[in-house]
């Protein structure tokens, strides 16, 4: 069964927050560390590899993480975005794509199904990360109250405008 489109707000209620993930794209290498239950026992396995797709619906968001295993076997596994199953994320390399879905490196193998790096210049990545402070209302409110906020400009005209107006 599908799950609802959900709006922030009803996630939020239904005890399902904001995961705190990293920002990552299609393209990315990430390190997903999965919960794994085996009989009594509790651990994390970190499964590392290309994000090829992102389902963005709400409640039911998920993405898809490709990688390469023994043999060369690819092995492609769908992890809900708000799963309990995840304990966290990292994001190892952003790669640079020009697609939505990288399906197409499901008939690739070796060099040929790697992505290309996103190299930025340190200009760029300060951009990059005032953009997504923006993007996400991330901004401090005490960076904002603290701000000096610079006088406004007089001009010589002004005591004769308020002269004007008062007539």
């Amino acid at each position: 069964m599908r799950a609802q489109k959900y709006t922030r707000e009803t996630i939020n209620s239904l005890g399902v927050s904001d995961r705190g993930f990293p920002h990552f794209e299609i393209g990315d290498t990430v390190a997903v560390y999965v919960k794994v239950n085996e009989g009594s026992k509790k651990r994390t396995q970190i499964f590392e590899g290309d994000v090829i797709a992102m389902h963005n619906n709400g409640a039911s968001s998920s993405f898809t993480v490709r990688k390469i295993a023994v043999n060369s076997i690819s092995v492609e596994r769908i992890f809900p975005y708000y799963s309990p199953i995840i304990e966290k994320m990292e994001v190892k390399r952003h790669g640079d794509v020009r697609r939505a879905k990288l399906f197409f490196l499901r008939e690739r193998i070796g060099k040929a199904a790697r992505v290309k790096e996103k190299v930025l210049t340190r200009k760029q990545r300060e951009i990059k990360q005032t953009m997504h402070r923006k993007r996400t209302f991330l901004k401090p409110i005490e960076a904002v109250k603290t701000a000096e906020v610079a006088p406004e400009p007089t001009s010589v005209a002004a005591p004769e405008q308020e002269a004007k107006d008062t007539k």
